[in-house]
């Protein structure tokens, strides 16, 4: 496992932050963080090679009882994660073991847990929740599948929509859920940790690797944003979560909401709800929704007790906060401080570049080539993820598209934000020879109508 690598030269009497799986967005924000902070990086980068080969040896309850032994003698005042496959569990068990703020582990199994979070759903708010059902990870026969076509298949337990696909017909399926001995191998240890943290648990008797089909409901799609402190909940943001024409394939995450006030306020009494379902009464979430096209009504998608990297600047460019400080404040025992529209810009996004031809990048980005890019668009936050060969053939199959950059910034306006990114866009020589084209009016303002 990666060691206790420190982000800021420590200050006498800083605040010891231990930062779990740390990705990208991670790194970024504690390099940047307000002093009087040290970070302590523990965990692997599932997506960069070859930090995600230590997932074949790894044991979630080896890992958290080492880092029990080392922190116990060395103070820390705080455990963040904005990981999705293992972070919440080690968060959760390493902070009871070491008398820090966490979530439940039973809200984040619960959570996690796509067939019991549907259940708990199902129980406290069901005219929110979609028609599901189990499928059993050795099903073979038509009868066994719980819901007519066509129907969201995905795991019981997975993370960043790995696996998750409409379906049409049993042939399709049959498809899908096939895999090689090395695709079996990898979802089995990804999926083991979340198992061997949730045996003997009373209560968790279904088997994760397990698949949940859930009924297709098509409309606007939403994040809900916020923290609960001490069984408290403070929400924070609606942020609109818009798709490549035609596809269920994210294009852009963009805040602050189109919808009108009341249907935010509709939509952050649904996502209270359902976190009050699953006992969740500590920690930052988002929680994701559809509002029905028919009826306007918002059905839950899924919660993820956890930061979301991917929006912590966006928040910062609007409101004149950063999420990542707030998640710092929360975990180490503090309210976080919250402001409303006193970022410097009226909107920001987080523009995600796709390859949906399944062609790959249409070259490999040149020594220092993405440093001159963000140097020449200093107000926007890029990364890259450059793949290829089995990588990008595997994030194809799990993912249904290749995501090879993203770019965050903010503007005054929709239209300056679409005027910005397409700048960004434009200056990247190495875009998929087959990219799609996104249409002008789909980077105006958006719209739940």
């Amino acid at each position: 496992m990666q060691g206790a690598a420190r982000g800021p030269i420590p200050v006498a009497g800083a605040r010891r932050i231990l930062v779990l799986f740390p990705d990208e967005w991670d790194r970024s924000m504690a390099a940047r963080a307000a002093p009087g902070h040290e970070f302590l990086f523990e965990g692997f980068d599932l997506f960069r090679f070859p930090g995600n080969a230590r997932l074949f040896t790894f044991d979630v309850l080896r890992f958290v009882e080492r880092l029990a032994r080392r922190y116990a003698r060395s103070r820390l005042d705080g455990i963040v994660t904005s990981d999705e496959q293992f972070g919440p569990v080690v968060a959760s068990l390493l902070g009871e073991r070491l008398g820090l703020p966490h979530t439940p582990l039973a809200a984040v199994l619960t959570a996690q847990h796509k067939y019991y979070a549907r259940r708990a759903f199902e129980r406290e708010l069901p005219e929110c929740n979609p028609r599901f059902g189990l499928i059993r990870r050795d099903f073979r026969r038509r009868r066994e599948v719980p819901l007519p076509f066509p129907f969201y298949v995905k795991p019981v337990k997975a993370a960043y929509s790995v696996l998750a696909r409409r379906v049409a017909s049993w042939a399709e399926l049959d498809r899908h859920a096939r895999f090689s001995w090395l695709e079996a191998a990898i979802i089995e240890r990804l999926v083991k940790p979340f198992g061997d943290a949730m045996r003997g648990l009373p209560g968790f008797e279904v088997d994760p690797f397990s698949l949940i089909a859930e009924e297709v409901i098509d409309g606007f799609q939403v994040t809900v944003n916020g923290f609960a402190r001490e069984g408290r909940v403070t929400m924070l943001g609606v942020v609109d979560s818009l798709m490549y024409p035609g596809t269920d394939q994210f294009q852009r995450f963009q805040y602050p909401s189109c919808l009108a006030v009341e249907r935010q306020a509709a939509a952050e009494d649904v996502a209270r709800r359902a976190l009050a379902a699953v006992g969740f009464t500590h920690g930052m979430f988002n929680v994701e929704l559809r509002l029905c096209a028919s009826t306007g009504h918002a059905k839950v998608i899924e919660i993820n007790p956890r930061a979301a990297g991917q929006f912590y600047d966006l928040f910062e460019r609007v409101d004149g906060y950063n999420l990542f400080d707030a998640l710092l404040a929360l975990e180490s025992g503090g309210e976080p401080r919250v402001r409303r529209r006193e970022g410097r810009d009226a909107v920001a996004a987080s523009f995600v570049m796709r390859d949906l031809a399944g062609e790959g990048l249409s070259r490999w980005p040149r020594r220092g080539e993405v440093a001159r890019l963000r140097s020449r668009h200093p107000h926007a936050r890029i990364m890259v993820y450059a793949k290829r060969g089995a990588d990008l053939r595997r994030e194809l199959k799990w993912l249904g598209s290749y995501r090879y950059a993203v770019a965050n910034l903010g503007a005054a306006s929709p239209e300056a934000l679409a005027a910005a990114y397409h700048a960004i866009h434009r200056d990247i020589g190495f875009h998929p020879r087959g990219r799609l084209v996104v249409p002008e009016a789909m980077l105006g303002e958006a719209t739940a109508d």
